[in-house]
């Protein structure tokens, strides 16, 4: 090899060394990694080649020779007494990974052919901290990060929140035992902080991963305490006075009978075969564990053989780590495009160049909102993290700042729906912008078909999700007054529809055009108008022209109506598309009484300001019946007991809500209470 490449040799090298030095700093001291770890993977790999080609280009300060990180300002070093090393990486698939591990332990082993298979025992690669915790007699009394694998940092009050690390091992009084495992933050507890977060008006967090090394690391140990953190054990650190176990599963077991959380996903197996059918089952568990990880750890079993295999530099030859495919890869966000969903909300959309992750090729991603979008400082161009997790939608979850080469604008969200051209809209205080063209927009008309022969809306049996589809797919269908278009010979022609069917169709579209206001009204689904809504209007305007030409004023008299619900019903009627469905469907001979809705707002109401909770199922009412009767005496049905409930109506078979409704105190009435509250209420109001 000429001088020329060895020089290049070296300068690659020592480029390697600079970025990987660099994101170690970023991933395990300050927490706030910017490169997927495929990608640090890949430029770790590349150091490793060229120093096994130029032996003569290993450094003592190589990332491949030590492990990395440092002591945080603030928190006491801890010495090691026994180092915390990393283990060997494998990237490649089940069989081929497995099989390479289990070949160079058979090899070193010097186990011929016909030797038996090798004991393993395979576990869960978590994603966390890694953290060992020092007992003395028994009693903890010290938990330190891995550091730099030789010196970590003193995070002992900040371990002590964490409910899971016991403060006093069960059974065990030896001189000193360190437990060594991870601290991880589970992905429900992690979206409950988010929730807080968000509430509060605070920033979100980006992963469980970070979130959790940022609790450790939080030098205030009350504020650690208010981010919820799991563990599990699955080693040991220094030993004086305490028996070890012969094998690795027996260490975890009495680990468990110590009372430390160990992880019940594991197995002892044989051989690469063994290695492999686990790796593939829990492959296929990953995205419904509670917990992340990021591969699956193999370790040969038999202490007496890891001592014989002994260690590689900064790895030990008798375990290995196989990782699944990556999650989250670097690639370059080409443009950014508006969806339009199905309920009308606009989604920013990042269009990719094409990359391999979580175990398919990505092109798309969602941005999710222009709020994350701007949060996360994503701009056309960026070299962008996306993540994809099983058959989760891809996110763009970072962006690479530095590599931006120059100033690009931010993107704004469209004034008007790029489908159908309506006015688009962000109610106060929300993060989504939402087409205003509701029933108008073809994207939304699907959803839209559905919503409106609804049980509650117009309740036509048989119009579901299938036939829904076959009828816009095909063009037969392309608005709401087209339905009552549809022949018997047109659905009969249909996939999977007889002629009985389609009759039954027909049949149900006639019967719908006997309907209520207010049962039309929840059926047009505009946003913000639930069932309740829909009734209180009907019983305030008593007819439909009323209340398309009410005010955003009149509309805020109506009952339990705010701002932002009198603008949403004032912006759908004053869209001439609109009122022109509106039109069309009353031309088709969708029909109701005129006058109910005011009629009925004069008569008594005797369980107004009343609310009460239906529970159970009654003698003779259907959930929906007896909901109108109360509603129709003004009282308010809620879904959940609590102590503003006045009543809970109980039939057979109720649940936690009668438990909950006992608890408090509320009264609790069966069908004929009910039926008797509401006739001793009318009575006495209109004595």
């Amino acid at each position: 090899m000429s001088q020329t490449d060895t020089l290049a040799a070296a300068d690659r090298a020592a480029a390697l060394r600079a970025q990987l030095h660099h994101h170690a700093h970023l991933y395990y001291v300050l927490d706030a990694p910017v490169l997927p770890d495929a990608e640090y993977d890949k430029l770790f790999q590349e150091l490793q080649a060229l120093e096994a080609a130029h032996p003569e280009l290993l450094s003592p300060d190589s990332p491949t020779q030590r492990v990395i990180g440092q002591v945080l300002d603030g928190f006491a070093p801890v010495r090691h007494a026994v180092p915390m090393l990393s283990i060997r990486t494998e990237t490649d698939t089940e069989a081929s990974g497995a099989r390479a591990f289990d070949e160079r332990v058979r090899r070193q082993l010097e186990l011929g052919e016909d030797a038996p298979p090798v004991e393993y025992a395979a576990e869960l690669k978590f994603d966390g901290l890694a953290i060992n915790l020092r007992y003395e007699q028994g009693v903890l009394v010290q938990a330190a990060t891995r550091g730099d694998g030789e010196t970590g940092e003193d995070v002992t009050q900040n371990i002590r929140t964490v409910g899971q690390i016991p403060l006093r091992l069960k059974g065990v009084h030896a001189p000193v035992l360190e437990v060594r495992g991870e601290v991880y933050m589970r992905r429900d507890d992690f979206e409950a902080l988010n929730e807080r977060q968000r509430e509060a008006g605070e920033k979100t967090f980006v992963n469980p991963r970070n979130t959790a090394a940022g609790a450790v690391r939080q030098l205030d140990p009350a504020l650690a305490a208010k981010k919820p953190l799991s563990f599990f054990a699955y080693g040991l650190g220094e030993v004086q006075g305490w028996v070890v176990p012969e094998t690795h599963s027996a260490l975890l077991d009495a680990l468990q009978a110590m009372g430390m959380p160990v992880c019940e996903h594991r197995v002892v197996t044989q051989g690469a075969a063994g290695l492999i059918a686990f790796h593939q089952a829990m492959g296929a568990q990953r995205d419904g564990l509670p917990f992340d990880i990021d591969g699956i750890v193999y370790k040969v079993n038999s202490r007496a053989l890891q001592q014989r295999l002994g260690f590689v530099t900064r790895e030990p030859r008798w375990a290995v780590a196989h990782k699944y495919p990556a999650q989250e890869q670097l690639t370059r966000l080409l443009a950014i495009d508006i969806q339009v969903g199905r309920t009308g909300k606009l989604t920013p959309v990042a269009r990719l160049e094409p990359v391999f992750v979580g175990g398919t090729t990505v092109s798309n991603a969602t941005l999710h909102n222009l709020f994350e979008l701007r949060r996360k400082g994503v701009r056309v161009g960026d070299q962008v993290i996306v993540r994809r997790a099983g058959d989760v939608i891809p996110e763009v979850v970072g962006v690479l700042k530095a590599e931006r080469a120059a100033y690009v604008p931010n993107f704004r969200m469209p004034r008007s729906c790029p489908v159908c051209d309506s006015a688009t809209v962000r109610e106060k205080g929300g993060m989504d912008y939402r087409c205003s063209g509701g029933i108008f927009c073809p994207a939304q008309r699907k959803q839209a078909l559905l919503h409106f022969a609804g049980r509650r809306a117009m309740d036509i049996e048989g119009l579901g999700d299938k036939l829904v589809e076959q009828l816009v797919d095909a063009g037969i269908v392309d608005s709401l007054p087209s339905l009552y278009k549809l022949g018997v010979a047109k659905l009969a022609a249909l996939e999977r529809m007889a002629e009985k069917s389609a009759q039954n169709i027909v049949d149900a579209l006639e019967k719908s055009k006997t309907t209520t206001l207010a049962r039309f009204l929840f059926g047009l689904g505009i946003r913000q108008i639930g069932e309740t809504t829909a009734k209180d209007l009907a019983r305030h305007f008593g007819s439909l022209d009323a209340l398309m030409d009410a005010s955003v004023e009149q509309l805020l008299q109506v009952r339990d109506v705010g701002p932002i619900v009198a603008q949403s019903i004032h912006m759908f009627f004053a869209q001439p598309h609109n009122r022109e469905v509106v039109a069309q469907l009353r031309a088709a001979g969708v029909h109701w009484p005129e006058g109910e809705g005011a009629a009925a707002e004069q008569g008594p109401k005797p369980l107004l300001g009343k609310t009460l909770v239906l529970t159970g199922t009654l003698p003779t009412l259907s959930r929906d019946a007896a909901k109108d009767l109360i509603e129709a005496a003004g009282g308010k049905v809620s879904g959940s007991v609590s102590k503003k409930t006045h009543y809970v109506v109980a039939g057979e078979e109720a649940g936690s809500k009668l438990d909950k409704a006992r608890e408090l105190g509320v009264t609790v009435l069966d069908e004929a209470g009910l039926q008797a509250l509401l006739l001793s209420a009318s009575s006495a109001q209109s004595a």
